[in-house]
């Protein structure tokens, strides 16, 4: 089968990973230039990856649908030795790193979709009926943003 045999060599070019890995080539060169993912040149300059990115690939992807910013994951990928593409017990290990960030995020999105509906938190001056009314904008004085929304 060519696609196992390709899998097993290790000068995979930009288009098959691209392809396999289902990201566009620019995403690719965009993780490298951030220094998530690593490549090789061939003697005629074209870009080469080992087989490995493809896993690395589907963590950053995993990391991100789960929220994680690219600079978090980098961070945490640096943590491996010599950088090498997550095992599945790093892999474990990577993500019991998020799961405290997740929980956050979780509770911040169950605070917005309860307040929703009458107001965003955002302590602004233009809505008298809101239940956390800004009058006067005293809220304005000590910081700015969505104040109110992000409170427990």
């Amino acid at each position: 089968m060519a696609v196992q045999k390709k899998l097993t060599e290790a000068n995979l070019t930009v288009g098959f990973v691209a392809k396999r890995s289902g990201v566009k080539v620019s995403t690719l060169h965009f993780y490298e230039n951030k220094g998530l993912i690593r490549s090789w040149r061939n003697s005629g300059n074209q870009r080469r990856f080992k087989p490995d990115v493809l896993r690395r690939v589907a963590v950053i992807k995993a990391a991100q649908a789960m929220g994680i910013t690219l600079e978090e994951i980098k961070q945490t990928l640096a943590t491996l030795p010599e950088q090498r593409t997550p095992t599945q017990k790093d892999w474990s290990a990577l993500s019991k790193q998020w799961q405290a960030q997740l929980d956050e995020r979780i509770a911040y999105m169950q605070r917005l979709r309860e307040r929703v509906d009458g107001c965003i938190g955002c302590g602004c001056l233009s809505i008298s009926k809101c239940p956390i009314y800004n009058k006067d904008d005293h809220l304005g004085e000590s910081q700015s943003g969505a104040i109110l929304l992000e409170r427990d």
